[in-house]
């Protein structure tokens, strides 16, 4: 479904990604791994289109979108949780999901029971302040926030980061069930290889800008993996 190829991507003079090119199909995780600074926040936001780069193309289904605009991809099924999670502290959880509506069409403008199901904590608290929340739960708000849209390609930047133990097993779970249906394309920024080694169907690894490692995950040699996350 989604083809990046042979992005390149700066940031004043600042050569950030270098010729890089990653694809994430229907069904299926694609995990990018690498240190802190390599380019893999980077690399999500040229996706969406937060961050425009100078030359590549972003095919989705056959079409170039690198020229789209952040929102005209949400309205083609994109949808991203980022880094930090960036919830809205002042909004309570459900006007935090309410916001994650925006680029429905006005008649699906409402949030999925799914949400609830995926993640049960969020219905105990839809009258709580996001920022009341703790980490792990916030993050699930962020997650369920980007569900709400009905994407077909999710992409999450370091959903563990910070996060307890017991909340990291339970949206390993949920990326997992949203694999298995078959109609999401999932891209995955990762650190922690076990976490990623449980979900992912594929690996690319960045250093520098670039990719150094790709490549379907049963294929993978894990000391090669680590050899470029240890710092």
């Amino acid at each position: 479904m989604l083809s990046a190829e042979n992005i390149q991507l700066y940031y004043g003079a600042s050569h950030i990604l270098r010729d890089v090119s990653v694809t994430a199909e229907a069904g299926s995780i694609t995990c990018v791994m690498g240190r802190n600074g390599v380019g893999k926040t980077s690399l999500m936001r040229a996706v969406m289109g937060l961050q425009p780069i100078r030359s590549g193309k972003i095919m989705w289904e056959g079409e170039d979108v690198a020229g789209l605009k952040p929102h005209e991809r949400a309205r083609r099924g994109f949808a991203i949780v980022p880094q930090g999670r960036e919830i809205f502290p002042r909004l309570t959880v459900h006007e935090n999901l309410l916001t994650g509506l925006a680029p429905l069409p006005r008649d699906k403008r409402s949030v999925p029971d799914e949400i609830f199901t995926l993640f049960p904590v969020l219905k105990e608290m839809l009258g709580r302040r996001g920022g009341d929340l703790s980490g792990g739960q916030q993050q699930q708000l962020a997650i369920g926030r980007a569900l709400v849209t009905r994407p077909r390609l999710l992409m999450l930047d370091e959903p563990t980061e910070g996060i307890q133990p017991s909340i990291i097993k339970d949206i390993g779970r949920v990326i997992r069930e949203l694999a298995q249906r078959g109609t999401m394309a999932i891209l995955l920024v990762e650190q922690y290889f076990d976490f990623a080694q449980e979900l992912a169907d594929r690996f690319i690894v960045m250093e520098r800008g670039e990719v150094v490692l790709s490549g379907n995950a049963r294929d993978m040699v894990e000391d090669d993996v680590r050899r470029y996350l240890t710092v």
